[in-house]
């Protein structure tokens, strides 16, 4: 519990006296009309004691499930003890932006190694850092890609819901058109996207694996992109990629995505971690951090933030960003995640999160969940399921287990992790049968 310090009567006085005679000359700058003629309305104090009772009851009321089967971009994996600790450790614990490179090398450093392993393993030239979340980064990206001419960007179907909202929000003050390409079976539709595309249009946004697991066609919807000024713009699920191929291999042009599975606890939501790369040709676009490597007087290895020009702080009029909080405490736990289990256990993990999704797919079919679409799927799936999902949801709580999302009324998007054994795989599937038989 941290230091609890309440301020006396004498206490305010004396700091009072220090900064003014009264507490009306205090307030001299405010408009008489404009303040508040009354004490505030707030209940009496409470005691450390109490206050800790109260908040600790709060706390009993939270569920914390044994089981997880949702993920819908937020997943959960097993973080190693080994990353918890380091990034707990108080000489990495701060979260101001490292502006004087001389006395932050170890900060700026963090930065640059995580830029370089997410660039890595997207298979493209460069990275950033500090961007709020994988939604951000999307909407960020649509700002990195307009024309002179072009402010058509064509969104998949298959989004995250939420990621097509901060898009909307993003743009809902610009002169820019969004246009939805449509779905064939849940996956994207390669037929609307090329009824859609024309010399307005300047990105084209989908997710790979989509919202609902599938693996989208990318490499020809990278080929129906024939137009150089339209950017190629892919939100992947970063874990998937110890298996699946980089989207700088398919010709992406910008990659965005969540890189909360790497490390970072579901925690309530957040704080999460965004992440953005693209080609050397866009680099100058990119927002947020971006760390760089150097020599300094003596030679020596060295780095400091670079490319900040285009930033809000600098240019202003010219920005076409305005993140400019600090998210490097959750890039470098990310970091330290992947330097811990190395490119063999993400490539285990990803592969363990892929062969448990397929085999719960199979037993489910077993009782009567059909696949809801025809189409190769990563670690998440959607169902029909035979009972309302509310019953479902319901039944599996009881037993500690969150259940997939609900999409609707009799279907449900699932998620299977390394987290989950084999045997509970099959315990679900017991559970879920008698479900079905009342």
């Amino acid at each position: 519990m941290g230091t609890y310090i309440p301020h006396t009567k004498e206490d305010q006085a004396q700091m009072l006296s220090s900064i003014a005679q009264t507490w009306d000359s205090l307030l001299s700058t405010i408009p008489d009309n404009v303040r508040l003629k009354r004490e505030l309305n707030l209940p009496d104090g409470l005691s450390e004691f109490e206050v800790f009772q109260i908040m600790k009851n709060y706390a009993s009321q939270n569920v914390v499930f044994n089981t997880i089967l949702r993920g819908a971009g937020a997943y959960d994996h097993y973080v190693p003890s080994v990353v918890k600790h380091l990034s707990a450790r108080e000489e990495f614990v701060t979260a101001y932006t490292p502006y004087q490179s001389e006395l932050s090398q170890g900060i700026l450093q963090s930065i640059f190694e995580f830029q370089s392993m997410i660039a890595s393993l997207t298979g493209m030239d460069a990275a950033n850092a500090s961007v709020y979340d994988g939604a951000t980064a999307a909407a960020e990206a649509i700002s990195m890609s307009y024309e002179r001419g072009r402010r058509t960007v064509l969104l998949s179907n298959a989004l995250h819901p939420e990621t097509i909202e901060v898009i909307r929000t993003y743009v809902q003050e610009l002169d820019v058109t969004i246009k939805m390409i449509e779905l064939n079976d849940g996956q994207t539709s390669l037929d609307s996207l090329k009824e859609q595309l024309d010399e307005s249009v300047c990105a084209v946004l989908v997710q790979h694996p989509n919202y609902f697991g599938i693996l989208e066609d990318v490499s020809s919807i990278r080929q129906s992109i024939t137009d150089s000024k339209v950017k190629f713009i892919v939100s992947v699920n970063p874990m998937t990629l110890g298996r699946l191929a980089n989207p700088g291999s398919y010709g992406a042009d910008i990659v965005v995505g969540e890189a909360q599975p790497f490390g970072l606890n579901l925690a309530f939501g957040g704080p999460y971690l965004g992440f953005m790369c693209t080609s050397d040709k866009y680099v100058r676009r990119l927002p947020g951090r971006i760390v760089g490597q150097t020599l300094d007087s003596e030679g020596q290895r060295a780095f400091t933030l670079t490319l900040q020009a285009r930033e809000q702080h600098i240019r202003r009029e010219k920005a076409t960003s305005s993140i400019c909080s600090n998210q490097a405490h959750c890039a470098l736990t990310a970091a330290m995640y992947l330097s811990s289990i190395g490119p063999v256990g993400l490539k285990e993990v990803a592969t363990q999160c892929a062969n448990k999704a397929h085999t719960l797919a199979r037993k489910l079919e077993s009782i009567g969940y059909k696949l809801t679409y025809p189409h190769e799927f990563f670690h998440e799936f959607v169902t029909t399921t035979p009972v309302s999902t509310s019953l479902i949801e319901s039944s599996l709580a009881k037993h500690g287990i969150l259940s997939g999302l609900i999409l609707d009324d009799k279907h449900m998007l699932w998620c299977v992790s390394e987290t989950t054994s084999d045997q509970k795989l099959d315990d679900i599937v017991t559970m879920l049968a008698e479900v079905n038989h009342g």
